[in-house]
């Protein structure tokens, strides 16, 4: 077969000797072309595996307008980058665990009770109204329609109070922001 044939029914390849020789005829070239996208020879002979079987899977629904050589190198190099994409997420979410996890090994008990006293005195410092409509929205889950038709205010004023809450909280509690956004995660978790 020509390497560059084009028009090629991927229906024609139910036969299997033929669908070998396209695989012969291409794996070597196509196996180069993958090491070059992943640096790796394992992973790129199981990409270029990966497009073969995914054909041979499709056979009946594959229709090659174009020269074999370029819809091979085409889906190549589609099935490299589908799998530089997957492993980045991965590396990401294994990444976040990680830190999450030493996040969370880091902050004991000691540390919680100090955070914990800190906030209950950055809380009770804030002014009255904006006090409570804080406490109504993040410990109550009031959204602040309720609150605002509940003290009897415009949403507006609400709106107001809580960006004022936490503009205090968050300056008082710089040094802990870290620790504070980790429990507030954990504790959605606890809560959902």
């Amino acid at each position: 077969m020509d390497n560059g044939t084009a028009g090629i029914q991927f229906t024609n390849t139910g036969n299997p000797a033929m669908f070998e020789g396209v695989f012969k005829a291409h794996f070597k070239n196509l196996h180069a072309y993958a090491c070059g996208i992943l640096k790796d020879d394992v992973t790129a002979e199981e990409m270029v595996q990966n497009v073969f079987y995914k054909l041979w899977e499709r056979k009946e629904h594959i229709s090659v307008e174009q020269s074999v050589t370029a819809y091979l190198y085409r889906a190549v190099h589609n099935e490299c980058l589908n799998f530089l994409k997957h492993t980045k997420v991965k590396a990401a979410y294994q990444a976040h665990a990680a830190h999450t996890y030493q996040a969370q090994e880091t902050t004991d008990p000691a540390t919680q009770r100090e955070l914990q006293q800190k906030i209950d005195v950055a809380i009770n410092e804030l002014p009255e109204q904006c006090r409570t409509i804080f406490q109504l929205s993040r410990f109550e889950g009031l959204k602040y329609r309720a609150i605002a038709n509940e003290l009897g205010i415009s949403v507006k004023t609400v709106e107001n109070q809580m960006g004022k809450a936490l503009r205090v909280l968050r300056s008082k509690l710089l040094d802990y922001l870290p620790v504070l956004f980790l429990l507030i995660v954990n504790l959605k978790k606890l809560v959902s």
